[in-house]
Formats: structure tokens, sequence, C-alpha cells
């Protein structure tokens, strides 16, 4: 299919979506027929400028358009009211990608912030205007109605960029940092039943004509899915809840059922807005707090300079291979390596000459080992490697590998390396006898070197 054809395509997929979810929410249009608390083409409109760019306007506005003049068959306000849910759309489309980072606008709590402020309480403000004023030039509402219909439109302008734009965005636009694993696959069923459920609960299933204010039972679930899950869950949580309130509310149970049907909606949508919002601060939060420890983890046995393990991760690792090797009885090498002449390098190059020498150092080491293996740097100048299931040839043969890439480096100054190994059980049992094993062999290594350059020496 040629780029021309994907693009009509898209559009008209776009636009079909869109009138169909209009003329659904115009279902809701209790004190006007072109007005509704219910509203999901605004959040439709808002996620499709974002994630697909303002060029698919024509699909919006043409959409528009046709679902206000099936409702009303009024030519002229239909086409005043698609001007502004369009301009709508992409004024908050515009606002998002340039305060709030775009499709990544629900990662931060800063972020989401500024989505509920500029998209969806501000940019609102244009429909809902807009929207009015074609209403009055086509006589299709009077002034005294004015400010209780601008109101309605725009909570449920508003109500739709909180819940509908934040499940299409984060669900199609970003892409998952990880599949979930069966695990995760099941718990994520589980909290969908529950979310289910609890939303019925306090929407009249357990005390259907009571209309207890049961909304607080919502909250486990949300901070469930906040701290198990992340953002992208906890707005497709809020659509469950969004859509079953709304129906169960129309059927006139639930703790908003004690108002006439569009008070009852205009209740029940300032509450979802608000929990929304609420609900993906919440998994925000949650979700920087676990990168953070993330990162700081990754600090605690990663050494800053090369990225290679650290002398913690180091003893962690061989422990954990010594282990191993007891079970199945296999081999396991502890390669030690010393950078040569370090110290003559920062003298005659400078510190960061150095600093740049241990880091190719690093690299060969990355280059010469195997994904199981575990490179660290030692010390200052001392790098290990670890070798589950290789022998003393087979680790000598990996050390010769990394003095070989280091040979033929092209960059200055030269470098070379003095290389220690040690093999379990052969050379020790435990860390400290194999790390205290290769250390010494190491210094042999540095001694012979040393006695074959005095022998040369006139």
């Amino acid at each position: 299919m040629s780029q021309s054809l994907r693009r009509v395509a898209l559009l008209f997929g776009l636009a079909a979506v869109y009138y169909f979810a209009a003329k659904l929410g115009l279902r809701f249009a209790y004190i006007n027929s072109s007005v509704t608390t219910i509203w999901p083409p605004t959040g439709i409109a808002l996620a499709a400028f974002v994630l697909l760019g303002y060029r698919v306007w024509p699909a919006i506005l043409g959409a528009a358009f046709l679902a206000n003049f099936a409702t009303t068959g009024a030519v002229l306000p239909s086409i005043g009211i698609a001007i502004g849910n369009t301009a709508e759309g992409l004024l908050g489309a515009y606002l998002v990608n340039r305060f709030a980072r775009g499709g990544r606008v629900f990662n931060r709590v800063r972020d989401i912030l500024r989505f509920t402020l500029l998209a969806a309480l501000v940019s609102t403000v244009v429909s809902a205007t807009i929207g009015i004023l074609s209403l009055l030039l086509g006589g299709l509402v009077s002034w005294s109605d004015v400010p209780r219909v601008w109101l309605t439109w725009w909570l449920g302008d508003a109500v739709g960029d909180i819940v509908i734009a934040p499940a299409l965005m984060l669900w199609i636009g970003v892409k998952p940092a990880a599949r979930w694993t069966r695990q995760q696959l099941w718990e994520a069923i589980a909290l969908t039943v529950v979310t289910v459920l609890v939303t019925f609960a306090m929407f009249g299933g357990v005390f259907p004509s009571r209309h207890y204010p049961l909304t607080v039972l919502l909250w486990p679930v949300l901070i469930w899915v906040a701290f198990r899950f992340g953002p992208r869950e906890a707005a497709g949580a809020m659509m469950i809840v969004s859509f079953t309130g709304i129906f169960r509310t129309l059927d006139g149970v639930g703790p908003f059922s004690v108002y006439a049907p569009g008070e009852s909606l205009v209740l029940l949508q300032v509450w979802t807005g608000i929990t929304a919002v609420t609900s993906l601060v919440l998994a925000a939060v949650v979700a920087a707090q676990r990168e953070l420890q993330g990162t700081w983890r990754e600090l605690a046995v990663t050494d800053p300079l090369t990225g290679l393990a650290n002398h913690r991760q180091l003893v962690q690792a061989l422990d954990g291979e010594i282990k191993r090797s007891r079970r199945t009885a296999q081999p396991l090498a502890v390669v030690l390596l010393d950078l040569d002449g370090l110290k003559q390098i920062n003298d005659r190059h400078g510190h960061l000459a150095g600093s740049l020498a241990i880091r190719r150092v690093a690299e060969a080491l990355l280059g010469s080992c195997r994904a199981t293996d575990t490179a660290a740097r030692f010390g200052g100048d001392e790098f290990a490697l670890v070798l589950p299931e290789t022998g003393e040839a087979a680790a000598w043969h990996v050390a010769r590998g990394v003095s070989d890439r280091l040979a033929t480096d092209a960059e200055k100054p030269n470098l070379s390396i003095s290389v220690g190994v040690a093999v379990y059980p052969g050379h020790g049992d435990t860390v400290e006898a194999l790390l205290n094993a290769a250390d010494i062999a190491l210094y042999e290594t540095k001694e012979r070197r040393k006695s074959r350059a005095s022998g040369l020496a006139p």
C-alpha cells in the first residue's frame, strides 16, 4: 500500500472512531441535543494529534461536523462546533508537546499536572466557547441557559481529555519497557477482574437502593495498580471505572444517582476526573521511585568510570559461581589483570589520559568475555574476570585475547597488562583464597617480566 493510501486509510479510520464515539456521547445529552458531560472524542482527538501529528486534523473536523449535523440538522452551528472541537485538540496537543514532553507526558508528575492544566482545563475552553457561540447564532440555545450549558460542555471535554487521552497515549503510543511475565499477566487479569467487581460494588452492586458513598473502596485497587504496574495500567483501570460508573449511574444506582440524570452525570464526571488525575500522579510517583531505586542499586554494584562491576559485585558474583561450581562440579576461573605503567601515563599524559586508558582496558575486557562472565574493576588499575565453567588453559586464552586487543588498539599511549589466573577448586575454594591465588600469580608474572627486562638491559 502506497503512503498516500495509508494516509487516506488512517484519516478515514480516525474519522470513523471519532464519529461513533461522538454519537455515543451525544446519547447522554440531557440539557441540549449538542451538549453532553460524556464526550470521549476530546480525548481521541488529543491523543491523535499528539501521536499522529497535526496533519490528521481533516479527519477530526469532518467527523465532528457529521456527528453534530446528524444530531441537529443545522449546517452552520455544526461547522462552528466542528471548528471548535478541532481547534481544541490542536491547541491541547501543541501545549502538551511544547510544555509537557509530548507522548512522554505521563512519566513525570509535573508533566501530568501540566497536561491536566493546559490540555484538559485550558484548551477545552476553546471548544466550549466556540460551540456555545455557534449554538447561540443558530438559535439552538437561549442566553439564560448559556452558563449551565457552557459548564457542562467544558466539563465533558475536560474529563474526556483526562480519562480517554491518557489511556490511548499510553497503550497505543508508548512501547512498554518490557513484556509481562506469566506471573504479571495473571496478576493483570486478577487486577482487571477486581477493578470491575469493586467498581460494580461501589456503584450500587452491594446496596442498590441505599446509594451509599462507597467510592473509597476504589483506592486500594488504585494503589495496587500504582505499586505493581504503572501509569499505563492506571489509565486502563480508570477507563473501566469511568464506563462502569456511567452506565451504573444511568441505571439509577450508586452514590451519584440520587439526583436528576444530567446533574448526576456532572457530579460523576467531576469525581472521575479528580480520581483519574490522582491515580496517574500516584502511579508516576511510584514509577519514578522504582526507577530511582534501580539506579541506586546499579550504582551500588557498578564502577562509575568503566561501567564494569565494582569490588562488591565481583565478590558477590564470585561467591555465587563458587556455590554453583560445587553443585555442578564444573571448573571456575578467576583472572586478575593489572594495567602496566598507569602512574607513568598519568605523569606524562595527564590524569584524563589515565582515565581513558582504564576505560580502554574495560572495553577490551567486555569484548573478550561472554555474557555469563563477570568483568569487574578490582582496584585503581586492577581488573578481574570471573569465568564460569572455564579451566586454567581457557582462562589464559581469554587473558591473551584481552592483551591482544590492547596491543592492536590504535589509540595512544600503547597499553599492556599483567595477568594472573586462579582456578576453583585447585587454587582455592573460597572467594578470598581464589582472589589471593590470582593475585600471587599476577605478582609472579610481574616479577618474571621485570627479570626479563633487567636481563636485557645493557
